[in-house]
């Protein structure tokens, strides 16, 4: 394995090149990383170069398909085996956002599914995704369960860098990411994976 350091602007350059070289049909984009990885500010930093390409854009958080509390806290509040597995409405991302934005789908989707802070559906309504739209789908733990993409990122932070920025309230997670690298191990499942320790001072990870 070799790094390639390079910097936000030229990332942004190579992923937007990267997507829209998939073809002209919709596109679906997975931006994956912990939450000190900031994966919605890639999503953001793409947005423009790929409209400006003439690609519409579509983004999407994960955050805002996790399941009902009464599944999602089944064993606690703090459950990291819980927060891997079980949080996540992966079947529900699937049926009202990645299957319909699929080359071949109806262009018809949800943008958002669950509150949580309210834990009731948001009673968002669909929206028309026009061809040649690009979804930037970002969040974390999203690899290895099989989400259709056309094109993965995976945004590495190392573990002490994770242990240190992530949010004090949320250090019980760190389980979680530990299973994820050894389970999943992101960084060589990923098309595209980058060393994200800084976000000012990116790299490529090759091979």
């Amino acid at each position: 394995m070799r790094v390639e350091p390079i910097t936000p602007a030229l990332l942004v350059d190579r992923l937007v090149a990267r997507i829209d070289g998939i073809g002209p049909d919709r596109t679906r984009v997975l931006l994956d990383g912990a939450p000190p990885a900031r994966p919605e500010q890639l999503a953001t930093a793409l947005a423009d170069p790929l409209r400006a390409r003439g690609r519409p854009v579509v983004v999407v958080h994960a955050a805002d398909f996790l399941r009902p509390a009464s599944l999602r806290l089944e064993y606690g509040r703090r459950d990291p085996d819980s927060y891997y597995d079980g949080w996540l409405d992966a079947a529900g991302l699937v049926r009202e956002v990645l299957a319909p934005l699929g080359p071949d789908g109806s262009g018809r989707y949800l943008p958002t599914l669950w509150d949580v802070d309210a834990d009731r559906a948001t009673r968002a309504r669909y929206r028309a995704a026009p061809a040649g739209a690009v979804l930037l789908l970002e969040g974390d733990l999203l690899l290895g369960r099989g989400l259709p993409a056309e094109l993965t990122v995976h945004l590495d932070v190392s573990p002490a860098v994770l242990a240190r920025r992530l949010d004090p309230d949320a250090a019980w997670t760190l389980d979680a990411y530990r299973r994820y690298a050894e389970e999943v191990a992101p960084r060589g499942t990923a098309d595209v994976a980058v060393r994200y320790d800084d976000p000012d001072h990116p790299a490529l990870i090759v091979g």
